[in-house]
């Protein structure tokens, strides 16, 4: 059987980790992923997707992204049944997270502002350096170990 999800989107809420009470890291949040289809003269829309993260996946993204970060995770979905306290049931379906990956996109700051570093940067100079001969001979060893090959043949190897 396979049951497998790929999804890139956006946290669309502040990312509380909680414990379990054996002290389990866990992580729920929505994602936001957009459509790709638009009718023409509307809004692109978007689906909201309840993902579950576990242990070294919850502290992970709890520590490197938030809301409004674009991520990108793969897992699996998982439905579960309940009954709330007015005897009403509901039916979910979740993806639990088994790996995230960060998107490139740039990190933005409280106001906002991208301070995305991957500009390139310049090479360092280049600084002169005097080689002398003797140099040469103590990178490359001593060449009267080596063998002189006289042969055109094919190479043994």
């Amino acid at each position: 059987m396979l049951n497998r999800v790929i999804l890139m989107g956006r946290i669309t809420q502040d990312l509380d980790l909680k414990q379990t009470p054996s002290g389990v890291s866990v992580l729920t949040f929505n994602l936001a992923v957009e459509r790709n289809y638009t009718k023409q003269g509307e809004e692109r829309e978007a689906d909201f997707i309840t993902c579950v993260a576990w242990r070294n996946n919850a502290e992970f993204i709890s520590r490197y992204f938030a809301k409004g970060r674009m991520i990108a995770l793969e897992g699996r979905l998982r439905t579960r049944n309940y009954e709330d306290s007015n005897g009403t049931k509901h039916y979910v379906t979740e993806v639990y997270i088994d790996s995230v990956s960060f998107t490139g996109e740039a990190k933005k700051d409280d106001n906002g502002n991208s301070t995305n570093q991957s500009k390139p940067k310049s090479p360092p100079p280049q600084k002169s350096v005097a080689v002398t001969e003797e140099d040469v001979q103590t990178a490359i060893g001593d060449l009267g170990d080596f063998e002189e090959v006289l042969s055109d043949g094919p190479v043994p190897f």
